[in-house]
């Protein structure tokens, strides 16, 4: 990884960026960042207090009116330049990703940090094509045409699992609009998203623009979603702290932007190529040690091929190898923390009295041993309404469950209250097509499982959340629409007012 930068020493000013700047939080609490590969400090510093929250949202305010009043072109080369700053500093990134999270180096450096870099350079494009209907005179009297105009400081909160991706996915659509942004990262993983904000800050974004609040979820969290001058709230995470996001912000009238919980189904029909099958699904279950919540979770496989796919996912994941996670040769890290380990665990150990634990299912000793890792599990034998098949769990463990018909296929599919994500695997155009339209998802991949990309939205149906991620589609979160209509007669006494008063 080369000369890897001190993380003590590059956040020794602490925690926070507040208008272009770090400085120690003031809630008198401290939180310590651990490496979980080895349970290692990696950094202690001071939570935000209501204060800095305060503090910050100012600052976002004072820095709207100009950021909002630069034209889209300007915003679009500030973009571009931190793309290019980005690029120029992905080492440190990716190093700094697995460090926080533990996610294997190779991971970090070719999805999570281009990814990233991807969205950015997308993001700057974006800002010069806001879209809206064509100027027309569709009253026949009148030209009517669409503004979308920035609609003020943009307050989000981001998860523990792509601490980098999920900054720049609530960060860049907010700005490319014209938005100023105040970002609450988890209190676990903050490093990326502070070294996001001082990139910015590099790039030559002004001060205010971006800003960063380090904070408790009930004190900090809490507080932006319900600040008056914060005027939308975007949240990424579980479904349950999304419905109290929820509560806060409609409280005060904000628009609400909700990317919530996963159970994503992965359906086999029996035309499907197994090999492929068999390989997604350890790919897809296993990425980020399964806390994605685009993660395969469920695979439903017809008859014929489930005694197959099981054998085969059970081979496949034997062959997975955990490890150091700066280790090139390392395919598995641990779990974000050892509390996330143990809550996976319960969940595989509370399944060994309903189901059967194929492979996996345990914590390794040795050298892993201190750090919070969990072997690939695959289970069977569960009911649809059990726990394992129903609940996220969040770890490397992936349910397979056999069905007869196509029609029971697409139901299993869909009968968990979440509509993230989904895959189907089939050979036949036209089953498969009949499972994108039926499946209840965001997102239905046909023939693979995980792939995204910045020209395209992310986001839920059901108790997943609503509104879109990435993509153009963003920017129907992060604009305001407004109708503007001219008079184009010149005529005092207008037909119509003869409804409201006089004669015609």
């Amino acid at each position: 990884m080369g000369n890897r930068f001190q993380v003590k020493d590059r956040f020794a000013d602490g925690a926070q960026y507040i208008d272009g700047q770090l400085r120690p939080g003031t809630s008198g609490r401290s939180h310590t960042v651990v490496d979980p590969a080895t349970g290692d400090e990696v950094l202690t510093y001071e939570l935000a207090s209501t204060a800095d929250v305060d503090e910050a949202v100012a600052a976002a305010k004072r820095a709207f009116p100009g950021w909002s009043g630069a034209t889209p072109g300007e915003r679009s080369d500030a973009l571009h330049r931190l793309a290019a700053v980005l690029a120029e500093q992905a080492e440190d990134f990716a190093y700094a990703e697995s460090l926080q999270c533990g996610k294997p180096i190779k991971l970090s450096t070719e999805f999570d940090v281009p990814g990233t870099i991807d969205n950015t350079a997308f993001f700057a494009g974006a800002a010069r094509h806001l879209q809206g209907q064509a100027a027309a005179e569709y009253s026949g009297d009148h030209t009517s045409y669409v503004r979308r105009e920035a609609i003020g400081v943009v307050g989000s909160i981001a998860p523990w699992n792509y601490p980098l991706q999920m900054a720049a996915w609530k960060i860049l659509p907010a700005i490319a609009a014209g938005n100023t942004i105040v970002l609450k990262p988890a209190e676990l993983t903050p490093l990326t998203s502070l070294m996001f904000a001082q990139a910015a800050k590099d790039a030559g974004l002004p001060d205010g623009v971006i800003n960063i609040v380090t904070g408790a979820g009930r004190d900090a969290g809490e507080h932006l979603v319900g600040h008056p001058d914060v005027v939308m709230t975007s949240f990424t995470g579980s479904t349950v702290v999304g419905k109290r996001v929820a509560e806060i912000a409609t409280a005060t009238v904000k628009r609400l932007h909700l990317e919530l919980g996963g159970k994503a189904p992965f359906l086999v029909f029996d035309d499907a190529d197994l090999e492929a099958a068999a390989h997604g699904a350890v790919a897809a279950s296993l990425i980020n040690t399964g806390q994605d919540c685009t993660a395969a979770t469920r695979a439903y496989v017809q008859r014929p091929l489930y005694d197959a796919f099981v054998a085969r996912v059970a081979e496949l994941m034997e062959t997975v190898r955990l490890g150091d996670p700066f280790a090139s040769g390392t395919d598995l890290g641990p779990l974000v923390s050892h509390a996330q380990r143990d809550r996976v665990a319960g969940f595989v150990e509370r399944a060994r009295g309903y189901a059967t634990v194929v492979t996996g299912g345990e914590v390794p000793g040795g050298e892993l041993a201190d750090g919070a890792y969990y072997r690939p599990t695959l289970i069977t034998g569960a009911a649809q309404d059990s726990e394992v098949v129903q609940s996220e769990i969040f770890g490397p463990v992936l349910v397979v469950l056999p069905f007869e018909s196509d029609d029971e296929g697409i139901a299993l599919a869909n009968d968990t209250p979440y509509g993230l994500a989904a895959s189907a695997w089939s050979r036949d155009l036209y089953r498969a097509g009949r499972a994108t339209r039926e499946i209840k998802a965001g997102c239905v991949w046909v023939n693979d499982h995980i792939p995204i990309v910045s020209e395209m939205p992310h986001g839920g149906y059901k108790a997943s959340g609503f509104g879109k991620d990435m993509s153009a589609y963003s920017f129907e979160e992060y604009t305001q629409v407004k109708h503007v209509m001219y008079d184009n007669t010149a005529v005092a006494a207008k037909d119509w007012h003869r409804t409201i008063f006089g004669d015609r």
